[in-house]
């Protein structure tokens, strides 16, 4: 990922993050806090399995992006708002790319495609679960039907795929994020639901 394209997925997670945190009346530390971890949290998760140093703890662009999102979401939250249908948009896309780049570093490190396509989706869902439980939410991961998780997987499975093809660098992290964007739209625009488990009713 550019190093533009990386920051640009970090403060679009990092928005949603501060959004969450003006939501449930946090004071501007708390804010920040939620933007922080919202944004890397799911990156510091994937090195800490890997056993590296968390990128996010070495660039202080990852620390001031969501500072900067922090920021935004405390004084301009209602136009925030407002432009939620646009930002999702940027949402899915850094959906995209952090699980392509989580799935390929992990993968760099040696560790099995499986256990890297793992690692993939934690990246890119990891912030949010961190964000809900910070919050004192139910992580929405496990009780949101919506999909978002499954165009991870998809994302980092091609990645995976190209990987073991010897298909490797941005032309591989392009198509796998485009893949996992490109669902994600898609289960946004027609609703697309995860299945429940059978004679199970659906939450009122």
């Amino acid at each position: 990922m550019t190093p533009v394209l990386d920051l640009v997925g970090i403060f679009v997670f990092a928005l949603s993050g501060a959004l969450e945190g003006v939501r449930k009346r946090l004071d501007a530390v708390g804010i920040a806090v939620l933007a922080f971890f919202t944004a890397v949290g799911g990156g510091i998760v994937r090195d800490l399995f890997i056993g590296v140093q968390p990128a996010a703890l070495r660039d202080t662009g990852y620390l001031l992006v969501p500072i900067v999102a922090a920021v935004i979401a405390f004084f301009w939250h209602p136009q925030v708002e407002r432009a939620m249908p646009g930002v999702l948009v940027f949402d899915a896309a850094g959906l995209g790319l952090f699980c392509a780049v989580g799935t390929s570093k992990a993968l760099h490190y040696g560790l099995a495609p499986m256990h890297a396509v793992f690692l993939g989706v934690c990246t890119a869902v990891g912030g949010g679960v961190i964000r809900d439980v910070l919050s004192g939410e139910r992580p929405t991961l496990l009780y949101d039907r919506e999909l978002y998780a499954v165009p991870a997987m998809l994302g980092s499975a091609m990645m995976a795929v190209l990987y073991a093809m010897e298909v490797r660098g941005f032309a591989a992290t392009l198509s796998s994020a485009v893949l996992a964007f490109a669902f994600r739209m898609l289960a946004m625009r027609y609703r697309w639901r995860a299945p429940l488990a059978r004679g199970v009713r659906e939450r009122e």
